[in-house]
């Protein structure tokens, strides 16, 4: 029977462990209730700093294209006031050969030289836009023409696709031994 009472005694005693003081109850989960609630207020820190992190890249990657945009904008513009001006000087060389042509053609020199005239006006036209006007301009014709502007497409594919053909590889040697005409074989042995 002591047996008996030890056992009962070690589980009362195992209960009262369990059960514990109420203060110290209260403490744990007080404790526990501030370790959740500084977790749950660091984790909020930390979203907020990546949210903040994130938007200052986005930020830096929009500022860089933007950059990086503005800086291929101002190369083509320069591009095409040097292709202008290019189309100038041919024009002018297009003029000498008019003249030149105008002793022994009268009238092809005035086909020649209308032609100088129009590539001219291309050249000053294109000397006073910016590369956004020009392809503003190109676009609103692709809407006006667009059969044109296909047609066109298709003859400078064919005419790239027959450049590339004419300049393909040339014919590779023969591998097979060439016979030396003072030196004839002889196939009887």
């Amino acid at each position: 029977m002591k047996g008996t009472n030890k056992t009962a005694a070690g589980s009362l005693s195992i209960e009262n462990d369990q059960q514990g003081d109420p203060e110290d109850m209260v403490n744990k989960s007080d404790a526990a209730s501030a370790m959740r609630d500084a977790a749950g207020q660091a984790f909020s820190k930390v979203a907020e700093m990546a949210g903040d992190a994130g938007e200052q890249a986005k930020r830096a990657a929009g500022d860089t294209a933007s950059t990086v945009g503005e800086t291929v904008k101002e190369i083509l513009d320069r591009q095409l006031g040097t292709g202008a001006s290019m189309a100038g000087h041919f024009a002018s060389s297009i003029r000498i050969a008019a003249d030149d042509l105008s002793r022994e053609s009268p009238m092809l020199a005035g086909v020649v030289r209308g032609f100088a005239n129009r590539v001219d006006g291309y050249a000053q036209e294109l000397q006073d836009q910016t590369v956004d006007q020009v392809m503003r301009a190109a676009s609103d014709f692709t809407r006006k023409q667009p059969a044109l502007v296909f047609g066109l497409a298709s003859l400078a594919g064919f005419f790239v696709l027959r450049t590339f053909k004419s300049t393909g590889g040339e014919a590779a040697p023969s591998i097979k031994p060439s016979q030396d005409p003072a030196h004839p074989r002889d196939h009887n042995g």
